[in-house]
């Protein structure tokens, strides 16, 4: 009975939420600090972290030349992200990729950054992930 009440306890670090998904499927989203978990109706799905994190993106073509990107995102909004979450880098990765080669870029660096995180975040915004910054240098 007490290792039973233990488990019902949860201590959710700062920075992260966790994503609870019960035996119905329903998901119920939980902040930092301590929160009771019913531990044989509810599992944590996910650990998402809403700190930011960086995906590199290489062999990006353009032309002539290859370029590399690094991708500055975070998680906004952790249930939207819950779907996505497993393969985030994937999603980002394949997304800009699919943007840098098929769309009609800016010649300006600058310009196209401010053009490529535009359209990352018109993309990604039904996923509950913002990108804050991309990083695009020519690879040498």
């Amino acid at each position: 009975m007490i290792l039973l009440s233990l488990a019902c306890v949860r201590r959710i670090p700062h920075g992260q939420v966790y994503t609870l998904r019960n035996r119905s499927g329903r998901i119920r989203t939980v902040g930092e600090g301590v929160h009771l978990v019913l531990p044989l109706l509810e599992r944590v799905a996910h650990k998402i972290n809403l700190a930011g994190s960086t995906v590199a993106v290489n062999d990006l073509r353009r032309g002539e030349r290859d370029y590399r990107a690094l991708v500055y995102f975070q998680v906004v909004d952790p249930q939207q992200a819950d779907v996505v979450i497993d393969d985030v880098e994937g999603l980002l990765r394949v997304t800009t990729r699919r943007l840098f080669d098929y769309a009609v870029l800016p010649d300006d660096t600058d310009a196209r950054r401010r053009w490529l995180k535009q359209s990352l975040n018109s993309e990604l915004r039904e996923s509950g992930l913002l990108v804050a910054r991309i990083d695009l240098a020519a690879a040498a």
